[in-house]
């Protein structure tokens, strides 16, 4: 006996069924790259206020306050009390001030425990930059000339700005869309890269205060 076939109700149900399946698929993706997005955004707005806050308490910048010693008399302080965070922003180099920044930050209590894995850390494990929802480095530093951020020639940034590392192409230059101009290479927000036009690349992103 001769089996029936699909009626054309029925392949279009299923037609339909897969659309909303893959549909689904990908506004799933979606979303998920917006939280992204939003947890980075959060996070230098996050930095940003307590760089601000430990600046205006103590009136010196975290990293490179010589009076860092009121948290603890063990506390290590920068070399060089200069008005600026020195170092590299994703430096390795301990007691570099731009590490310093995040020891006395987590003392003076203006980083969330949840940048901290455990309480107890010693004064080296707390210079540790915390990781962004990427697994790159958040850090802090003075000066985009000598951290890789691309500059037009002859330009100068030379305050405060709090970069990412690791940071997939299309989420960077949305960051920089959102935030900023859209460009790589101008406005508060920048890359080591000059465009954003390669998607395989994991960039650095700069956010200037």
């Amino acid at each position: 006996m001769k089996q029936p076939g699909f009626t054309l109700v029925e392949v279009a149900l299923v037609i339909v069924i897969i659309g909303l399946l893959v549909g689904g698929f990908f506004k799933g993706k979606e979303l998920i790259t917006q939280a992204k997005i939003k947890n980075i955004e959060s996070t230098f707005e996050s930095v940003a206020k307590a760089l601000y806050t430990y600046q205006e308490r103590y009136h010196a910048l975290p990293g490179d306050d010589k009076e860092a010693t009121r948290f603890d008399p063990n506390i290590i302080i920068p070399s060089t009390q200069n008005g600026k965070i020195d170092g590299l922003f994703d430096s390795t180099i301990e007691n570099e001030e731009s590490r310093l920044a995040w020891l006395h930050l987590r003392y003076a209590g203006l980083i969330p425990k949840t940048f901290i894995d455990n309480p107890q850390q010693s004064n080296s494990q707390l210079q540790e930059q915390p990781r962004n929802i990427f697994n790159g480095i958040i850090g802090v530093s003075n000066d985009l000339n000598i951290n890789g951020a691309r500059l037009k020639i002859g330009e100068r940034m030379p305050g405060i700005f709090v970069g990412f590392t690791n940071i997939p192409g299309d989420i960077a230059e949305i960051l920089d869309l959102t935030q900023d101009d859209g460009l790589a290479d101008s406005g508060r927000v920048r890359s080591n890269e000059a465009n954003y036009q390669d998607k395989t690349l994991v960039y650095k992103v700069y956010f200037y205060l």
